[in-house]
């Protein structure tokens, strides 16, 4: 019997690789039995390290960057991807603007937005068409997007509402594609709720407890913890799940 969850022969793609959930996920993708392209913009340090981790493990290991803010850069990174191991079985549109730490916290909100339409929204949807049509064509793929637990029930604040704004319309967009593209293309959606990455490590101690009270679980959730889910709905195993917002927040409810 083959065990849960592995991913022997398939080729996966995971964009914003370079750190947090989307390295996490990529060395996931790779224990379980795939070889992976690594994408970033420009951490490139970051993903060779991440990288050489995988090919620790005698998997393939490749990065490659490109700037999915800017749409004449998408179809090249898809064609790269494609060429790289001679197809894709598994693609995990994880890549986002850091609006919390990165250098884009400062900017005005409606600049905010405008980020967040370009990386977190417009560039998932096409890379999401693009590889969803090489999906079929070749015969079959997994497609997962990475939405945001409290984008359908609200959170105060200006990150909250631009987050919401972004995370409801892929997670919007994951259900309505899963059914354009059955059924030889599955295609789903993981909600994280507070995962410890490099904005938990620097919260204040009110965020802290905010966090604890919040989850029944009483802990931040780790990029680990997304990412054996990612490997459980890329999967064989998940054959029988597609059009899916799947929640992993510790139980949180509000």
């Amino acid at each position: 019997m083959t065990p849960f969850g592995m991913l022997d022969g398939c080729r996966a793609v995971v964009t914003g690789a370079s750190s947090g959930i989307g390295a996490s996920v990529a060395f996931e993708l790779a224990h379980a039995g795939a070889d992976v392209l690594l994408h970033c913009r420009q951490s490139i340090d970051d993903a060779e390290q991440v990288a050489d981790r995988i090919r620790s493990i005698n998997r393939k290991a490749s990065v490659h960057t490109a700037d999915l803010g800017i749409e004449t850069e998408l179809a090249p990174f898809v064609a790269a991807a494609w060429k790289c191991f001679g197809g894709v079985d598994v693609w995990v549109n994880n890549a986002g603007v850091d609006l919390l730490t990165g250098d884009k916290a400062k900017l005005p909100y409606a600049e905010k937005l405008d980020a967040l339409l370009d990386v977190d929204v417009r560039s998932a949807v096409l890379l999401s068409k693009m590889v969803g049509e090489r999906m079929v064509a070749q015969g079959g793929g997994t497609i997962l997007n990475i939405g945001w637990d409290q984008s359908d029930r609200g959170m105060g604040g200006d990150s909250g509402e631009l987050f919401s704004v972004a995370k409801n319309a892929i997670m919007g967009f994951t259900r309505s594609l899963a059914v354009s593209l059955a059924p030889s293309v599955r295609v789903n959606c993981i909600a994280p709720g507070w995962i410890h990455t490099a904005w938990g490590e620097q919260a204040s101690n009110s965020w802290q407890d905010r966090v604890l009270q919040e989850t029944p679980l009483n802990r931040w959730g780790t990029p680990e913890d997304i990412a054996k889910l990612a490997r459980f709905l890329v999967s064989p195993d998940a054959s029988y799940i597609t059009g899916q917002v799947i929640n992993c927040n510790g139980g949180a409810v509000r």
